[in-house]
């Protein structure tokens, strides 16, 4: 290819990242690979895009319209296809392949028509009802032998980076927010109750409206665990209600969600700790949420 397309996303992340910038060199005969593998045209890829991968329409040889989506390899991309499978039906996108290299993980996936991103064609009170009814239909439990990580993994390795990036940064907050954060990041993953398939990254920009049922969820990042936490990320993304009254946000899912609003209102403050080194703004927030 002479000239190979990169979202704009991607394009940043790999002018900053060795290890991504690698990955994204070898774009152009990944795809190429793969348009030959599943025998389809492939178009420009969707802008701004995102930062972990490359996805463009594209049209097989029966004239299907597709999606091919490059994932850079890491530990969140590992699942989606098996969390796609197990959500058929269920309110995301349909799977029809999937290819996994040392590299990549490559999924040829249905087009939502016409693909419009929730976040940006309905307010935020109708994006919570959405997100809502969407997440009561994805949460369910794994069949037996499933092999999805789970959310206490998760927790425990994002609050492991949290305390190292915290003792090089110890004046960022207050000492007993930090470890009341981390040890409920930590302890409410592990306590036994309801575990069910999470999609883990649920929000409105990861909402497409389409034909076959009014909305779509895309890009699943599937961990099994307490559903309270599959709220967190809406809750984040909607950041004037956030920092305006962060309880009653809470309060407002839990009440769509039939969940118990003071375990959401922990789990809110623990996130909020947890992603608030890299996101300052979160800082007074956790504060308002601390029990």
């Amino acid at each position: 290819m002479v000239s190979f397309p990169l979202p704009a996303r991607l394009a940043a992340v790999a002018g900053v990242d060795p290890e991504r910038r690698d990955w994204v060199a070898a774009l152009p005969a990944t795809v190429r690979e793969l348009a030959e593998r599943w025998a389809l045209i492939v178009g420009a890829p969707f802008q701004p895009g995102g930062e972990v991968s490359w996805v463009a329409p594209a049209r097989d040889a029966a004239g299907r319209d597709l999606v091919l989506k490059v994932g850079w390899r890491h530990r969140e991309t590992e699942h989606e296809a098996a969390g796609l499978l197990a959500w058929r039906d269920r309110g995301a996108v349909w799977l029809h392949d999937a290819h996994t290299d040392a590299l990549n993980c490559c999924f040829l996936l249905e087009r939502a028509r016409p693909g419009t991103s929730l976040a940006t064609s309905r307010p935020e009170p109708e994006q919570d009802r959405v997100v809502a009814a969407l997440l009561r239909r994805i949460w369910h439990e794994p069949a037996p032998g499933h092999r999805f990580p789970s959310l206490a993994g998760m927790c425990a390795a994002w609050a492991d980076e949290f305390d190292e990036g915290y003792a090089a940064e110890p004046e960022a907050l207050d000492p007993g927010l930090a470890a009341t954060g981390m040890q409920l990041h930590r302890g409410l993953a592990r306590e036994d109750g309801t575990a069910v398939l999470l999609a883990a990254d649920l929000h409105a920009g990861n909402v497409l409206a389409a034909r076959r049922a009014p909305w779509l969820m895309i890009d699943p990042k599937p961990h099994v665990g307490d559903p309270t936490y599959d709220v967190l990320q809406h809750l984040l993304n909607c950041r004037r209600r956030l920092t305006a009254d962060p309880g009653g946000l809470a309060d407002r899912m839990a009440g769509l969600l039939d969940l118990d609003p003071a375990r959401l209102r922990l789990w809110l403050f623990a996130r909020c700790v947890q992603e608030c080194l890299q996101l300052p703004w979160l800082r007074p927030v956790a504060a308002a949420l601390r029990p």
